[in-house]
C-alpha cells in the first residue's frame, strides 16, 4: 500500500526514500481505548495516522487529566517526534479514541532518514513546528481565556454539528484542563440560561446560536 500521498509534504520525497518508507514501515490497526504510549516508555515507532483519532493527555500529580491535543488522519504525533529526536521517554499518554489505522515507521528508519534525506527532514520539522504552535495555543487558552467561552467552544467542537454531546463533566474538565466542579457550575449556568440540558454523561444543545455567540466573544 502506497500511503505516501495521504500526508502533505511527503509527495516531494525522493523515489528511493518513498520506496524505503513503504517497504520498511508497517500498517497497524488499533481499537478504541488502546494505549499507544505512556509516561516512562520510549518510542519505538513514529505513528502517522491514516484513519481515526488519537487523544494525547497528561495526568497531574493531583490526578487531574488534561487533554493536550488530538492527532487526526494525515497527521503525526508531535510528542512522539520530540521523544524520537531527543532520545527521551514519553511524559504523557496517547489513547485511541476511535478505530485507528496508522503507519508505523521504525525508529531506525526514522533516524536514518532524518540524517540523510533533506526532504524527509523538512517534512518532520514542518509538522513538528505546526503542532508546537497548536500546543502554545492550548497553553494560551488555559492561561488567559474565560472558562465559559472555552466550554462553549469545546461543546460545539465535540458535538460535530449534532444536537447532543456524549461526555461527562469529568471528561469536559480534562478537555479544558480544569476541575470537574468548575465545569459542573458552568453547565448549570448554561442550563439556567436555556442553552443546554444535561443528563448522565450527556449534554443536549438547546440553543446552539447562543453558545456560538459566546464561543466567538473571546
Amino acid at each position: 500500500m502506497d500511503w505516501i500521498e495521504r500526508f502533505e509534504g511527503l509527495a516531494n520525497l525522493e523515489p528511493r526514500v518513498r520506496e524505503r518508507l513503504v517497504a520498511q514501515s508497517q500498517i497497524v490497526h488499533l481499537t478504541p481505548g488502546t494505549l499507544l504510549f505512556g509516561p516512562g516508555k520510549r518510542p519505538e515507532n513514529l505513528l502517522m495516522l491514516l484513519e481515526g483519532t488519537v487523544r494525547v493527555q497528561q495526568t497531574t500529580e493531583g490526578g487531574r487529566e488534561i487533554v493536550l491535543y488530538r492527532v487526526h488522519a494525515g497527521e503525526s504525533c508531535v510528542m512522539t517526534t520530540a521523544c524520537l529526536l531527543a532520545y527521551e521517554d514519553y511524559a504523557a499518554e496517547g489513547v485511541a479514541e476511535t478505530d485507528v489505522e496508522a503507519v508505523a515507521i521504525p525508529r531506525r528508519v526514522f533516524d536514518d532518514l532524518v540524517a540523510k534525506s533533506q526532504s524527509f527532514r523538512t517534512f518532520v520539522f514542518s509538522a513538528y513546528s505546526r503542532r508546537i504552535t497548536d500546543l502554545f495555543h492550548v497553553i494560551e487558552e488555559i492561561a488567559f481565556q474565560k472558562v465559559d467561552i472555552r466550554l462553549a467552544q469545546k461543546i460545539l467542537q465535540l458535538s460535530l454539528g449534532a444536537g447532543e454531546l456524549k461526555a461527562t463533566h469529568a471528561q469536559l474538565a480534562a478537555e479544558l484542563g480544569t476541575a470537574r466542579e468548575v465545569i459542573s457550575r458552568q453547565l448549570q449556568e448554561f442550563q439556567r440560561r436555556g442553552w443546554v440540558e444535561t443528563g448522565r454523561g450527556l449534554v443536549r444543545l438547546t440553543d446552539r446560536e447562543a453558545l456560538d455567540a459566546l464561543a466567538h466573544s473571546g
